[in-house]
């Protein structure tokens, strides 16, 4: 059964829709602000259907970010008691110590890192509203490092992406389970 190979080409249909900069635009803007899927799975796809706009797609992914994450500034000024209470029973308590923590200590540069890590960038926009940060630190640290990353993104996709997508294709299946295992095992010793 090619349940992953299946999968990918759809993604990669779907990357070349005729509204997928909507999409992404869309998708990027809420992922800054309250969504919790990021925009990589659709830039990565899109960078590697249409090498060619990888360049335009980064910097609309980038914009969208940074204008979803001015959204979550205003969630955290004006909703963040409310909110608190949501991220703490959605599970994401330890990531929001974790975020004040980092503010605490590093401030803007803290933003800075977050737009480029793995750590859900939401939690930083709304604890930066919360916190009262300076705004206009805030937006240019966010411009920076979500930039940096779906530039970044983008550009390897697009670069290595063509002369990937047989290596891709040929090994989805093996690659595609192995991620299911890895995602199943981080969970079971999370939950120990």
């Amino acid at each position: 059964m090619k349940l992953f190979s299946n999968i990918y080409k759809k993604v990669i249909e779907l990357a070349r829709h005729r509204y997928a900069e909507y999409y992404l635009g869309g998708l990027s803007f809420a992922e800054s602000s309250f969504f919790p899927i990021p925009p990589d799975v659709m830039l990565m796809p899109m960078s590697l259907a249409r090498p060619e706009r990888w360049v335009r797609y980064a910097f609309l992914t980038t914009v969208a970010s940074v204008l979803g994450g001015i959204a979550g500034y205003f969630i955290g000024v004006w909703a963040f008691e409310w909110l608190e209470s949501i991220l703490v029973t959605g599970g994401y308590a330890g990531k929001l110590d974790q975020a004040k923590s980092l503010f605490s200590t590093w401030g803007v540069w803290a933003v800075l890192a977050a737009g480029f890590s793995p750590i859900p960038y939401k939690l930083f926009t709304i604890t930066a509203g919360a916190l009262s940060m300076a705004f206009f630190p805030f937006l240019i640290a966010s411009a920076i490092g979500r930039g940096a990353r779906f530039f970044t993104v983008s550009g390897l996709v697009a670069k290595a992406g063509p002369g990937m997508e047989p290596i891709i294709l040929k090994y989805i299946e093996w690659l595609g389970w192995l991620v299911v295992i890895l995602l199943i095992t981080i969970v079971i010793f999370t939950q120990v």
